[in-house]
C-alpha cells in the first residue's frame, strides 16, 4: 500500500514539476495536496510548508523556494497513511450550502456563490 501511496504522490507532484528536476515550487504545495484529496486548513499548510523549507531556507537565495521530492514524497506519505487533512463531511458542506440558501430553493445561484466567496 506504501508503494502505491508513493506512486500517487510522486505523479502528482510531477504535474506541477515545470522543469522536470524533481522540484516544485512551495506555492503549489497546497494545490498538489489538495490533488491527492487533503484539504489542510491554511495554518495547517503553513506548518507543513514550514517542515518541508526549513533545510532548503539556508541554501535558497531566491525569493521563490522550491520543494524537492525527496523532502516531500516521506512526509506526504505518513499524511496520507495518517488520514490527515481528510475533507469536511458532507453533511456540513450541505449543512452550510442550507444557510446560504436565504430563498430555501434548493440551490445556489452561480452569481450568489462568486459573492460570498469573494466578498463575505
Amino acid at each position: 500500500i506504501v508503494a502505491e501511496i508513493e506512486k500517487k504522490i510522486r505523479e502528482a507532484f510531477e504535474v506541477f514539476d515545470r522543469e522536470s528536476n524533481k522540484t516544485v515550487d512551495a506555492r503549489d504545495i497546497g494545490c498538489i495536496i489538495r490533488s491527492l484529496g487533503c484539504f489542510p486548513s491554511e495554518a495547517e499548510l503553513c506548518e507543513l510548508l514550514a517542515k518541508l523549507v526549513e533545510e532548503e531556507e539556508e541554501e535558497e537565495e531566491e525569493a521563490t523556494r522550491f520543494i524537492h521530492l525527496e523532502k516531500f514524497l516521506p512526509v506526504m506519505t505518513k499524511v496520507l497513511l495518517n488520514r490527515s487533512y481528510w475533507p469536511i463531511r458532507e453533511d456540513v458542506l450541505l449543512h452550510a450550502f442550507e444557510a446560504l440558501d436565504e430563498n430555501k430553493c434548493g440551490y445556489i445561484t452561480k452569481e450568489d456563490l462568486v459573492k460570498y466567496l469573494t466578498e463575505e
